[in-house]
């Protein structure tokens, strides 16, 4: 980052701190490695350009959204002919109509649809939804799987090498004993949660997964995990929610489900579904979705549900992802460059796990074995992570760091990252790994 641009960003983020609480319009763009957020004047494609006017090839991507690239032609025409339409807000249209059936297509969950606006509204109501249609209250969830910022969701494990369930809240405000309604286990660990279904299933509504864990990075099922929880979940009469905000339309146009072969009962998407603009949808089971409003007794509703921008641009970005042979071409892209970029750590005798499926991927700095858990991603070496991250900044690769502890979160490519972008992304780390590399 030029000198020019530290100045104008610093003076940036001590006029926020002014207006702003905590000089951000939420906590994860402030980048801690940086020490303020890292200041976009806008993007085109692989590329994002700061306020200086320096690009740098984007592996953040709108922290996953933006899986199509910056300013897709296709999208941004859509959003400008429902502008120039005048927006039809707190309205259906045929739109909405047209999206929803284009998911029961290609989401084996998905056999009705309801919009939301972002990754919180959905997981809410999937909770709403499985404690009308069990009549219990309490739920599942695993350590580090992010559900979104509501009280029920935000408890995290009591002892973090035990497997009891046990939780205690994981931010300020959240009362304690709402924690008696959650347990929350380890990821992969089959073991502890069959005792906890053995323990408590009468009295489980719900079971919630990101089905691969990008929260932490990448962490993929263990081989039969997701068959265990829809096997146990069926038999203990609890619904099976597969939060796909992050995992959706990554490796499969179905999304992980469809990659795994495994059906929950319902799920949730998010992020790139319309590339960036906002919009959620939760959809599952017929039986289940028609116990919403205005058919059932379930609560849901809002003004801007299922934003008419929203739709129209995920109707263009669906009509992209759809086209024959795109999963294998990025599935292909991706893991040759994972692969690549694992060598190059590797030959610079870096201590750097390198774990990708599909278009998103996690670098665990000071481990080399399989992260197969979020209490593996714990061991993160912040500083290593640090100074690669900065490192590639100052050499215009974009990588965004989510906090100073614990696991490192998630990086990613776009399909408008190009084999010139990502070869020319490799040349760069492997300077930057020389440079690490290299006696103090």
């Amino acid at each position: 980052m030029s000198q020019t641009l530290a100045t104008e960003a610093d003076r940036l983020f001590a006029g926020a701190r002014s207006v702003l609480a905590g000089g951000v319009s939420a906590a994860l763009r402030l980048h801690p490695y940086v020490g303020r957020p890292v200041y976009l004047a806008g993007g085109e494609g692989a590329y994002v350009t700061d306020l200086d006017g320096q690009r740098y090839l984007d592996f953040n991507l709108a922290n996953g959204a933006a899986l199509l690239g910056h300013r897709h032609p296709g999208v941004e025409q859509a959003v400008i002919d429902c502008l120039r339409a005048g927006v039809p807000t707190a309205a259906e249209t045929p739109s909405h109509e047209r999206l929803a059936a284009l998911l029961t297509e290609i989401i084996p969950a998905a056999e009705r649809v309801r919009f939301a606006t972002n990754g919180s509204d959905v997981t809410i109501v999937a909770l709403r939804i499985a404690r009308h249609a069990t009549g219990r209250t309490a739920f599942v969830k695993f350590e580090g799987h992010y559900h979104g910022l509501l009280e029920p969701f935000l408890f995290r494990q009591a002892d973090p090498t035990g497997a009891d369930g046990a939780a205690i809240p994981s931010s300020g405000g959240v009362p304690v004993a709402e924690g008696e309604d959650v347990f929350v286990l380890p990821w992969n660990d089959a073991a502890a949660f069959e005792a906890c279904l053995d323990r408590h299933g009468d009295r489980i509504a719900a079971v919630f997964c990101e089905p691969v864990h990008y929260n932490a990075g990448c962490i993929p099922p263990a081989p039969g995990f997701l068959e265990l929880l829809r096997a146990r979940t069926s038999a203990a009469g609890a619904v099976l929610v597969f939060d796909e905000v992050l995992s959706g339309f990554r490796m499969a146009l179905g999304g992980a489900q469809a990659h795994y072969g495994v059906t929950p009962d319902l799920t949730t998407v998010a992020k790139a579904l319309a590339n960036g603009m906002p919009l959620a949808a939760l959809a599952g089971r017929a039986d289940l979705m028609e116990s919403l409003a205005p058919t059932g007794p379930v609560a849901h509703s809002g003004t801007y549900s299922g934003h008419p921008l929203g739709v129209a641009a995920a109707l263009a970005a669906l009509e992209e992802l759809r086209a024959p042979g795109l999963y294998d071409r990025l599935n292909a892209t991706a893991d040759a460059f994972y692969r690549d970029l694992q060598a190059i750590l590797d030959r610079h005798a870096l201590p750097v796990r390198v774990q990708g499926l599909g278009a998103r991927f996690g670098l665990y700095f000071g481990r080399t074995a399989p992260v197969r858990s979020y209490n593996d991603a714990r061991d993160h070496d912040h500083d290593l992570h640090k100074r690669f991250v900065l490192a590639c900044l100052e050499r215009g690769l974009y990588f965004h760091a989510y906090s100073r502890q614990g696991p490192p979160g998630h990086a990613g490519i776009s399909l408008a990252h190009s084999a010139t972008d990502l070869a020319t992304a490799l040349t760069a780390i492997d300077d930057v790994a020389a440079e690490m590399a290299r006696p103090a």
